[in-house]
């Protein structure tokens, strides 16, 4: 990981720029592993000119360095991705409150906290294989837990993120025990065991070793947008819906950030977290990362969510969402959804 690499020397430089909290100078947690957010910071840089200094990794190892370095850190801002590890951030008190009229402007009261913003947003999809599932029969992410799909369901680790907040969504619509129920379903349909990440779902579709998958919709689109000849057969042989049309809408999942309690470099971070509610920043996590603006106004020209097409997302605020991921954590773990 390019991280490994670096992590010493930016360890240094972070030194420096805490001692120097003036310097135009922003620390970045960053748990994004997309080569088109380079175009994000070399944008930003070139803008303002703040130098952003990075370190990539995982969400829990980020965290815990956070934590560790306490009042010590030279983290301006940490960015993630799902609404659940956002919550975990903000449960563990990393982040500061930041009051941005730029922000609140541009970002939909649904799609931020006092804490915390969302900068893209991704589904959560329905795939099917088309020569042996009819489309009408999974129209709602309730109908995988309907018994004339037994043995033809495949999903990745009911304690992935993922489907956790997908979990937590269905909480707050149907409540705790018809969630349960719907668990307890799914997991009755499984045509094998829980495993691999979305792509490897899809493909399992794909081959016929599952009726139907949940995906998240960035990984359709980058199928759909590669030119392998395996990659387009896999998408020959797969539908997509975008689930509950007809009542609360399609699941949605984001990116997001916020700035960090002990930040040296404040006024470098609020410039940062505004630069990416910024029209060339909204289109570079849809067109980089086949994902949607947050920003309503934007315009993307992205071929592959293009072929997917317009859908109604569910409008609930990801700042609930967030806070009922713990709650869905024990639904699955009743219904023995792991």
């Amino acid at each position: 990981m390019k991280s490994t690499v670096v992590a010493a020397t930016l360890c240094a430089l972070f030194a420096a720029t805490a001692a120097h909290a003036d310097e135009k100078v922003l620390n970045l947690y960053t748990a994004r592993h997309y080569q088109t957010d380079e175009a994000l910071y070399a944008n930003f840089t070139k803008a303002t000119g703040i130098k952003v200094n990075r370190i990539e990794g995982k969400e829990d190892a980020l965290l815990e360095r956070i934590r560790s370095e306490g009042e010590n850190s030279p983290a301006d801002v940490l960015i993630t991705v799902d609404a659940s590890r956002l919550a975990k951030a903000d449960e563990l008190g990393v982040f500061a409150p930041v009051k941005s009229e730029t922000l609140e402007a541009r970002i939909p009261a649904n799609l931020r906290t006092n804490t915390w913003f969302a900068f893209s947003t991704r589904a959560r999809v329905i795939v099917y294989n088309k020569s042996a599932i009819k489309a009408e029969q999974v129209q709602n992410y309730e109908d995988l837990a309907n018994p004339a799909l037994k043995g033809k369901v495949c999903t990745r680790s009911g304690s992935h993120p993922y489907n956790l907040s997908l979990g937590a969504a269905m909480i707050e619509h149907n409540g705790v025990e018809k969630t349960e129920a719907w668990a307890k379903g799914i997991v009755a349909n499984f045509a094998r065991d829980p495993k691999g990440g979305d792509t490897d779902q899809i493909r399992a579709v794909a081959a016929g070793e599952c009726g139907v998958a949940i995906a998240n919709s960035y990984y359709v689109a980058r199928l759909i947008n590669s030119t392998k000849p395996e990659d387009q057969q896999v998408m020959g042989a797969v539908g997509v819906i975008w689930p509950n049309q007809a009542n609360v809408g399609t699941h949605i999942n984001v990116s997001g950030g916020g700035m960090l309690k002990h930040a040296p470099n404040k006024a470098a971070a609020v410039a940062f977290l505004e630069y990416l509610a910024s029209d060339d920043a909204q289109r570079y996590f849809a067109d980089g990362n086949n994902e949607w603006p947050v920003v309503q106004s934007v315009k993307v020209s992205n071929a592959a969510l293009e072929k997917l097409g317009a859908f109604k997302a569910d409008a609930l605020p990801v700042g609930k969402l967030a806070n009922t991921v713990a709650e869905a954590q024990k639904v699955y773990d009743r219904a023995g959804y792991r």
